[in-house]
């Protein structure tokens, strides 16, 4: 067992929330009978969440004495590459549906897979590209899902595709 005397980031308001989360369910099982009887509704209950609540307690009283390790908070519990990521896809959804699915799609692709890969742009655009064309035939031509067209004119392709299949050109 690790017997380490130094609290992660986060753990000591874990351990806070947890003791509160179990008196909440404490309080939530003496809702149930009170304490009429040890055979009453409640008695396993409470007497289980008693134990839970005595429990977190002693977590959270040994988590608060135990020395803070070094690192911080944010860069303990979000790592900075979690953060580009998260932040990525925030300004994913944000552009969504002003610039449209593919072009938000090729930036969010681009740049992830420069993070992810880190084998330069030229690289990271043409993996982008070979798979949102397969993203895009899945999901938009073969199962018909839509998707904000944005600012490549996508049903005017579509249109000229098909009637360049059907035969005619316009």
């Amino acid at each position: 067992m690790n017997r380490d005397h130094t609290r992660k980031p986060g753990e000591a308001i874990f351990a806070l929330i947890l003791a509160a989360i179990s008196l909440v369910a404490l309080w939530q099982a003496y809702g149930i009978s009170g304490f009429e009887a040890l055979s009453a509704p409640g008695s396993f209950p409470m007497a289980v969440a008693a134990i839970m609540f005595v429990s977190a307690l002693m977590i959270a009283i040994k988590t608060l004495r135990a020395a803070p390790a070094g690192g911080g908070f944010i860069y303990g519990v979000v790592p900075p590459f979690a953060a580009l990521m998260a932040f990525l896809l925030l300004l994913y959804a944000v552009a969504l549906v002003p610039l449209g699915f593919l072009p938000t799609s090729l930036i969010f692709l681009t740049i992830s897979i420069m993070a992810l890969h880190k084998r330069g742009f030229v690289r990271a655009f043409g993996i982008s590209l070979v798979s949102l064309v397969v993203i895009y035939i899945v999901f938009r031509l073969v199962f018909t899902v839509l998707m904000p067209e944005g600012i490549v004119p996508e049903r005017e392709i579509l249109a000229f595709f098909r009637n360049l299949m059907a035969g005619g050109a316009e």
